[in-house]
């Protein structure tokens, strides 16, 4: 059978033809009038007064000068300032702030509705950056140079017209640039598989051909690391979304691939070389596991010695989170039951040294914010729990650690406790998840996310807090199969045709709370969004009997056309080739989109996606509730013009979306409106 010749709603995913619009004006009209009450609007005040909060800590960076670098929004500057201040200042309750771009008086000055997309300062020298900006939120960005001295963008500097590029700088006057350089330069997701090497003051037509990947890879990128003594360029192809290969750029233009497991991550720093494996390696006469991470000297190793030190090694409950280096020392973050540990590691003649590093303990967690590996060995790390605001602190290896910023709080947690469970999932496997709230049986939010190797570890999180949490409602977070919770194996037990056991996992959740007596199918709601939406729609669709109410935001649905839609097609190695009937004979079993029947009872739902979103397409949602709505089903829509893949590209919107997902899910689930979240 022809899935696409039977798709009655292909036209909305024309994103911006007349009848889609149409059609997505009347879902949006219903939707907001559904809300035109005090209620929605005093909860939309509470969620507002969170996001904007002057109080909140300012989260900086260190861009290697030694100051510290912050993005901010708030009321008074929606779309934010980016700007810089001392330690001596930041570490003041109001410090004094160099601004050094405000977008909010760049979009009045230049008649756009930029959202801000991040920056690339020069190293060293720090007076030039490359910012870029997109508009509305999209993934696709202009790039344009700006003078951090004289606060103003370099008439004939770098620029980059609006596309889903990558750069880096070289020196002053060059670049590395892989972005859209016209037909037949992008890879069939839609990212740049041509990087060049742009000189200042030519046209990017004549920039110096670096490398050119395959049509059927996600993406290749080019980069300079500056460190004094250590000088590299290096090009790194990303053949799918696990695999990858980076080549070491010589002076002459030539590339050394680092022999390394194309699954597994690499990077170099000064002397060393880190491999973090996905699967298990045999390399001289050693077989190391998956999720170990091992180092090199980096000379040696493309010598082709291969004299490896074990710096990492998980087992059944264990795996490694992140890692990053100061001037002379690593940093591990480390999971143990999905409860996050701090190492300090330091390369020495006899080995490497291991020590701990203090952090939040219990059930709260503490994560690396930044470290400034140009100059020092300092490092900021802040730590936080469910029901406790982020501490940001400031240390030295080897030295004492300093409070520096103490979030507020935005909800009274009297009464209110966090506990850890587990489920036993269809195949007996565990997992493992948090019950936030009152001991009694109450509304519950669930959500989870269960893929792409994305741990769902615990965080403060005020709009939550406040809009559902004290309420009286109870909030759980699953750490299903499909994450990184337990290593490369957690993840992989969900990828392909595999899926299903994620979603099992999350049913296995669902039941697991009805039986401890948390809650009931009537009062359990469920969010997701992104994979979490796909994870949503599946429970929609397959599971309807569990769940009182469901939303899902920015949701991956059609799961047949999902690689022909934007950048659908990196996706292809955590989920499968439609496109190959033996991917799709799994693929359709599971599909949102193509699970929707006549006649069964479904959960009220309601969908939240974004017109500008450049990543999963809008036409998932739409398509979704088309279907639903043809036969019946109580199903609500809202599609937001702005905001990307985040759906919001401000505090307001992004207010609205929230207030919108916990008023909808409040009210389905209590079965009348209750109590406003307050101030």
């Amino acid at each position: 059978m022809d899935e696409d010749a039977d798709d009655l709603y292909l036209w909305l995913e024309e994103l911006d033809s007349p009848p889609a619009a149409r059609w997505v004006a009347d879902r949006n009209t219903e939707t907001l009038a559904s809300f035109a009450d005090d209620r929605f609007a005093r909860a939309k005040d509470a969620i507002r007064e969170v996001l904007d909060s002057k109080d909140r800590i300012p989260y900086p960076g260190w861009r290697g000068d030694g100051l510290y670098y912050d993005f901010w929004q708030d009321a008074d500057h929606p779309r934010g300032l980016w700007r810089r201040t001392t330690l001596e200042q930041y570490r003041r309750d109001e410090p004094e702030w160099d601004i050094l771009l405000d977008v909010d008086a760049l979009n009045e000055a230049e008649g756009e509705n930029w959202v801000w997309g991040g920056v690339t300062v020069l190293r060293p020298g720090y007076d030039r950056c490359l910012v870029s900006l997109s508009r509305g939120g999209a993934d696709a960005m202009v790039v344009r140079e700006f003078d951090l001295r004289g606060r103003v963008f370099v008439a004939d500097g770098f620029t980059l017209p609006e596309a889903k590029s990558d750069v880096d700088w070289i020196d002053a006057d060059h670049i590395y640039v892989a972005t859209d350089f016209g037909p037949g330069t992008l890879t069939a997701s839609g990212y740049p598989r041509v990087v060049k090497r742009w000189r200042r003051g030519t046209a990017l037509p004549e920039a110096e051909l670096v490398y050119e990947g395959h049509v059927d890879d996600i993406s290749v990128s080019a980069s300079h690391d500056p460190t004094p003594g250590y000088e590299r360029d290096f090009v790194s192809r990303s053949v799918d979304f696990y695999r990858s290969e980076l080549y070491l750029r010589r002076p002459t233009g030539d590339l050394v691939k680092i022999d390394v497991p194309d699954d597994a991550g690499c990077g170099v720093q000064r002397d060393w070389l880190l491999i973090w494996l996905r699967s298990s390696w045999a390399v001289g006469g050693v077989t190391y596991p998956a999720g170990v991470l091992l180092a090199a000297p980096f000379g040696a190793y493309l010598d082709g010695q291969r004299d490896l030190s074990v710096l990492f090694q998980p087992d059944d409950r264990t795996s490694l989170g992140s890692y990053v280096w100061t001037r002379n020392h690593l940093m591990l973050t480390t999971m143990a039951d999905v409860r996050t540990r701090l190492h300090v590691l330091t390369p020495g003649a006899s080995g490497w040294r291991r020590q701990p590093l203090p952090g939040a303990g219990g059930l709260d967690d503490t994560w690396i914010v930044d470290t400034d590996p140009d100059n020092d060995d300092s490092y900021l790390t802040a730590s936080a729990g469910y029901l406790r605001p982020e501490t940001l602190s400031l240390g030295t290896v080897g030295g004492d650690v300093e409070v520096l910023k103490q979030a507020p709080a935005f909800f009274d947690p009297d009464g209110m406790q966090v506990r850890q469970y587990s489920a036993a999932s269809a195949d007996g496997t565990r997992v493992p998840y948090f019950v936030v709230g009152g001991a009694a049986a109450a509304p519950t939010l669930l959500t989870g996310y269960g893929g792409f190797e994305i741990s769902q570890t615990p965080y403060y999180d005020g709009v939550i807090g406040r809009g559902w949490l004290a309420r009286g409602g109870t909030y759980v977070v699953a750490n299903i199969r499909g994450g990184s919770e337990f290593g490369p194996a957690w993840h992989q037990a969900a990828l392909r045709e595999k899926r299903v056991r994620s979603f099992e996992d999350f049913a296995a959740v669902a039941a697991d709370l009805v039986t401890r007596g948390i809650t009931t199918p009537a009062q359990l709601g469920i969010e997701g969004g992104s994979n979490g939406g796909l994870l949503v729609g599946v429970m929609l669709t397959r599971y309807p009997a569990l769940f009182g109410a469901v939303v899902a935001t920015v949701p991956l649905l059609d799961m047949r056309r999902y690689t022909h839609l934007l950048a659908g097609a990196s996706w292809i190695a955590e989920y499968g080739d439609p496109d190959n009937q033996a991917d799709w004979t799994y693929l359709r079993e599971y599909s949102p989109y193509h699970n929707v029947r006549p006649g069964r009872s479904y959960p009220p739902a309601l969908f939240i996606t974004s017109t500008r979103d450049d990543r999963v397409h809008p036409g998932h949602a739409r398509k979704m509730v088309a279907l639903l709505r043809q036969h019946g089903h109580d199903v609500s829509y809202y599609e937001n013009i702005e905001g990307g893949h985040g759906a919001a590209a401000d505090n307001e919107q992004q207010a609205t979306l929230w207030a919108m997902t916990l008023e909808y899910l409040w009210r389905k689930l209590r079965g009348t409106a209750g109590p406003p979240p307050h101030g």
